[in-house]
């Protein structure tokens, strides 16, 4: 009985230290949440409309790119081919993460991919390549709860709010900002820091490019940028 006990305190330890840590990446989450919702609403749908398709599809990047299509007529299956697209990245992260859930049932499983997002998965991954002993599936509940709870409330605040807030605001700062935020838990040596910033230094330099290959270019080169700065001196690779 009191080995059960400690089991179910750590448990708990490791689904409230998730939780923490995605404490800082709710700057970027809430407001790209609200913009979602006041988009949902100012392309048509009504409130209950803009909340289930909050709840089913929770995907911001996708729920997004389709009130864009559905501003300018598009057939209901590029809607629906557009947004597969956009979350296909989710199949890597899937793989990614199956080593360390590899041993929960199968609706767990369900729920815990049902809950995916770009953030829950760099704060657990980032988690646990430097914490082996920590529960993977409460650190990772914990995480993509709380993600998901600030999405839910924040997208209903949005459509509550509806046109009050203007839906482009969505672009220019809150998806950037979660991501940096992203960004920002994972820089934890040299070799990071120096990828960060020549990927973003060459991102701004290479904006003009046709076809967004700035962007690819910014990836390649700052991955490369943080590979040779770990290959010239592997002590570097040790925490900031």
């Amino acid at each position: 009985m009191e080995k059960l006990v400690k089991v179910k305190m750590h448990l708990n330890k490791d689904f409230f230290a998730g939780a923490r840590g995605a404490l800082p990446i709710l700057i970027g989450v809430i407001p790209f949440a609200m913009i979602s919702g006041v988009a949902a609403v100012s392309v048509g749908l009504t409130f209950w409309e803009t909340v289930g398709m909050s709840v089913i599809v929770f995907a911001g990047a996708s729920q997004l790119a389709v009130f864009q299509l559905m501003t300018v007529g598009s057939p209901w299956i590029i809607m629906v081919l557009t947004a597969w697209v956009i979350n296909l990245r989710f199949t890597m992260y899937s793989a990614t993460l199956a080593p360390y859930l590899k041993k929960i049932s199968g609706w767990q499983k369900a729920v815990l991919a049902y809950m995916l997002s770009d953030q829950a998965f760099g704060i657990s991954v980032s988690h646990f390549v430097t914490n082996e002993k920590v529960s993977h599936r409460w650190y990772y509940f914990g995480a993509a709860l709380t993600i998901w709870v600030a999405w839910q409330i924040s997208a209903i605040i949005g459509a509550l709010l509806g046109a009050l807030v203007p839906a482009s605001w969505g672009f220019d700062f809150a998806f950037p900002l979660s991501f940096m935020a992203l960004m920002f838990a994972a820089l934890r040596d040299r070799p990071t820091v120096v990828a960060a910033l020549a990927g973003g230094i060459i991102a701004v330099l290479a904006k003009g490019l046709p076809y967004n290959t700035g962007l690819v270019l910014a990836i390649f080169l700052g991955i490369s940028a943080g590979y040779l700065t770990e290959s010239l001196n592997p002590r570097q690779g040790v925490s900031l």
